[in-house]
């Protein structure tokens, strides 16, 4: 007698529950945003209105640093950055993976945004410099003369290697974050280009400010210069 045959295009496996290892909550939050219809209308007005919240927590943090801002437009920057949290989160969906809650997760979307659109708020009307105004910042105080006389030194070398080793770009955006202090949220808006560009084009100019130090004869990590 042959044995039984199997018909295994008959038998159906069901799919893993993607969900499945989320807490409760998550798991509601996001069946409920990736379904279709009134359900789904109603979880995003429920999640507009947390990252909302969340805005205007920010928001009200530091709202006390920015006398200068009329109250009404505390209220807008608020409700500005909730929607734009709201389409980052929508469209970021699948990179959820339950590190945290998904309340948790989303919350920092909101947080980030209202910082951001603060930062940029805080800069409206004023000229991002471009030149190095703050190198007496970056200078250590109480050396004794040898150490201060090295430190003029590699300042001198630094200054020298950003004028003409970095193209025009990478000396703006170098100078501008790094020694200025402007916000990368401006310097993009500004520059009409993305944060991630402007880390790419950071990143170039230091390492190049590194390749022209190390081939000076500095250490980089320090102001002595090697002995020739």
């Amino acid at each position: 007698m042959s044995p039984a045959t199997v018909d295994v295009a008959a038998m159906t496996v069901p799919a893993p529950d993607p969900f499945l290892s989320l807490d409760a909550g998550s798991r509601n939050w996001l069946r409920s945003l990736q379904t279709d219809g009134a359900e789904r209308v109603a979880a995003i007005a429920r999640l507009h209105a947390l990252l909302l919240r969340a805005a205007r927590f920010e928001v009200n943090r530091r709202r006390a640093s920015m006398p200068h801002v009329r109250p009404t437009e505390f209220e807008e920057i608020a409700e500005e950055a909730a929607e734009d949290a709201l389409m980052s989160v929508l469209g970021r969906l699948p990179d959820f993976r339950g590190a945290s809650r998904f309340t948790t997760w989303v919350y920092k979307f909101a947080l980030l945004e209202a910082a951001a659109k603060l930062r940029t708020r805080a800069w409206q009307g004023r000229e991002v410099p471009i030149q190095p105004e703050a190198w007496d910042l970056v200078r250590s105080t109480w050396l004794d003369p040898a150490e201060e006389a090295e430190q003029t030194e590699l300042l001198s070398a630094v200054q020298s290697a950003i004028v003409e080793a970095l193209s025009e770009q990478q000396r703006t955006v170098l100078v501008s974050l790094a020694i200025n202090g402007v916000p990368i949220d401006v310097l993009a808006d500004r520059m009409s280009t993305t944060r991630g560009a402007l880390y790419k084009t950071l990143y170039d100019a230091r390492r190049k400010l590194r390749q022209e130090l190390a081939s000076a004869g500095f250490h980089l990590d320090g102001p002595r210069k090697e002995a020739t």
